[in-house]
C-alpha cells in the first residue's frame, strides 16, 4: 500500500493582506484557507494591514504570524512621521527613507524582515511561498535551506505604464518613476528564481517579458471564486437596471471612467443605475469630473466595508456585472460575478478573456477604453432577459469546471512539492550573497 505524502509546513509570506483593498488579501485569504482543508499546516506572514484569514476545522491549521512595519501608511494616517520609540532595527530606518524620499519600501523592507525571522526558524517550514513581494531579502533564503516559490499576479510595470500614461503634468510623471522605483529590484529579483505561480497565460508571457523571468521557471495556476460562498439565490430580488461593478475610482487600470461615460449613454433609452463597490475617491480626478459632467451623481452609488454576504448578495441583485478594466493579470470579479450566475460585461484587457471566457457565450465583451462598446453591451444585456439567463448560466457553469480556489490549492501543492524535489534553486542560490541591510 503507498503511503500518503505527508502534509507541508507552509510559511505564505504577503507584504500586503487587507482583503478588502487589492487582490493580494484576497489570494492569501482563500489560498490559505484551502491549503488547510487539504490537511497543510499554513503561517500567514504578513505586515500591516494584517491578513483576515478565515478558521478551518482540520485536517490542516492556519495561523497568522505577525511582522509588523512601521505601517506608514495606514489610512487614517498616510505618510505618518513614527516616534523615536518605534524604531526596531536599521530596516526601520530604511523604510522611512525609502517614504521619505518619495518611494514605496514596503517590498524591499518586508522581504528583510522575513529574511531575519525565517533565519530563526531554520526547518520549521518546507517551502516559502513569497506572494509578489519579490524583494531582495528573499534571495537569502537559500541559505538557510528553504525552497522557495513566489506568485506573481502580473507585472507591476503594467501599473506604471499606465499611470504614466494618465499622467498630465511632468511633476507627476516624475513623482510616479519614483514610487515605482521598487520595480527594478522585482526585476531583478525575478530573473533568480527557478519556480514562479501566476494565474494565466496573459501575465505568463508579461512576467516574461517585463520582468526577463525564465518562461520555464513559471507555471500557470489560475485562481477563482469561493463557489461555496458566490453562488445563485433565487431569495435575492434583481433590482432593475442596476449594473455592478467592483473598481478604483483612483487607478486608471481599472476603467471606471469609461464605464461612467457608458452608463450616462445607456440611460439615455433606459432607466439604470450603477452600484460600485469601492471607496469613493478625491472630489478632483477623472471619474469625479465624469460623474459631474453626465449629470450621474444621482444614479452611481459607491459601497464600500461590506461583508462577505452582502457583497455577495449586492451581485445577486444585480442585472448586470461589469468588469471595464483596460488591463487585469485574472479578473476575481469576473470569476466571482459569474458564479452567481450574474451576466457578464466584460472587456478584454489582459487575462480577462482567459477568466470570462468567449463574447457571446459565457459573457459579452468588448475593447478596453470603448465607453461606446460597453454602452452597447450593457444595453443589450438590460432588454434582453433571455441573453441575461443564458450568458449567467453559462458563466456558472465555467466557474464550476475550472476556476475555483479548492483547484487552485491542489494545484498550488503540486508545484511546492515539484520545487521540493528539485532543491533550492540555482539562481536562487547565485543571488545569496545579495545583501543590503
Amino acid at each position: 500500500m503507498t503511503a500518503l505524502p505527508r502534509p507541508l509546513r507552509i510559511a505564505l509570506l504577503s507584504y500586503r493582506g487587507d482583503p478588502f483593498c487589492g487582490g493580494q488579501g484576497v489570494y492569501v485569504r482563500h489560498l490559505s484557507r484551502e491549503l488547510a482543508r487539504l490537511g497543510h499546516h499554513v503561517d500567514v506572514i504578513g505586515a500591516q494591514p494584517y491578513p483576515v484569514l478565515d478558521e478551518v476545522e482540520g485536517p490542516g491549521t492556519v495561523r497568522l504570524v505577525e511582522l509588523p512595519s512601521l505601517d506608514l501608511y495606514r489610512s487614517d494616517d498616510p505618510f505618518r512621521t513614527p516616534a523615536l520609540a518605534e524604531y526596531r532595527s536599521a530596516v526601520d530606518v530604511l523604510e522611512v527613507a525609502g517614504m521619505r524620499t518619495g518611494g514605496f519600501p514596503e517590498p524591499l523592507t518586508f522581504s528583510l524582515r522575513a529574511r531575519r525571522y525565517l533565519a530563526r526558524h531554520k526547518g520549521r517550514y518546507d517551502v516559502v511561498h513569497d506572494n509578489q513581494t519579490l524583494g531582495y531579502g528573499l534571495l537569502g533564503l537559500a541559505r538557510h535551506g528553504f525552497p522557495l516559490i513566489t506568485t506573481v499576479h502580473h507585472p507591476v510595470t503594467v501599473d506604471r505604464q499606465l499611470e504614466l500614461d494618465a499622467a498630465t503634468t511632468r511633476l507627476r510623471r516624475l513623482s510616479l518613476r519614483r514610487w515605482y522605483g521598487f520595480t527594478r529590484m522585482q526585476r531583478r529579483v525575478a530573473t533568480r528564481l527557478d519556480h514562479i505561480i501566476t494565474v494565466s497565460a496573459s501575465s505568463k508571457a508579461e512576467i516574461a517579458e517585463h520582468l526577463g523571468a525564465a518562461p520555464g521557471a513559471i507555471s500557470v495556476v489560475p485562481i477563482g471564486a469561493d463557489t461555496r460562498l458566490w453562488s445563485p439565490s433565487e431569495d435575492v430580488a434583481v433590482v432593475p437596471g442596476r449594473i455592478v461593478t467592483t473598481s478604483s475610482a483612483d487607478v486608471p487600470l481599472k476603467g471606471l471612467v469609461y464605464l461612467v461615460e457608458a452608463l450616462a449613454k445607456v440611460r439615455t433609452e433606459r432607466d439604470a443605475h450603477l452600484v460600485v463597490v469601492g471607496k469613493r475617491r478625491a472630489e478632483d480626478g477623472p471619474v469625479a469630473d465624469a460623474v459631474r459632467r453626465f449629470g450621474l451623481e444621482r444614479h452611481i452609488e459607491f459601497r464600500s466595508g461590506l461583508t462577505d454576504q452582502e457583497l455577495v448578495d449586492l451581485y445577486r441583485s444585480a442585472e448586470v456585472a461589469c468588469v471595464p478594466s483596460l488591463y487585469e493579470g485574472f479578473s476575481l470579479p469576473a470569476a466571482e460575478a459569474m458564479a452567481t450566475a450574474t451576466p457578464l460585461v466584460a472587456t478584454t484587457g489582459g487575462a480577462i478573456p482567459e477568466v470570462a471566457g468567449p463574447d457571446g457565450e459565457t459573457c459579452l465583451a468588448v475593447p478596453p477604453g470603448d465607453a461606446g462598446a460597453l454602452a452597447e453591451a450593457l444595453g443589450r444585456l438590460l432588454d434582453d432577459p433571455a441573453l441575461r439567463a443564458r450568458l449567467g448560466a453559462a458563466g456558472r457553469a465555467r466557474v464550476l469546471a475550472g476556476f475555483s480556489w479548492e483547484r487552485a490549492a491542489e494545484l498550488t501543492v503540486e508545484r511546492y512539492r515539484a520545487a521540493l524535489a528539485t532543491g533550492v534553486g540555482r539562481r536562487a542560490r547565485a543571488g545569496a550573497g545579495w545583501r543590503y541591510v
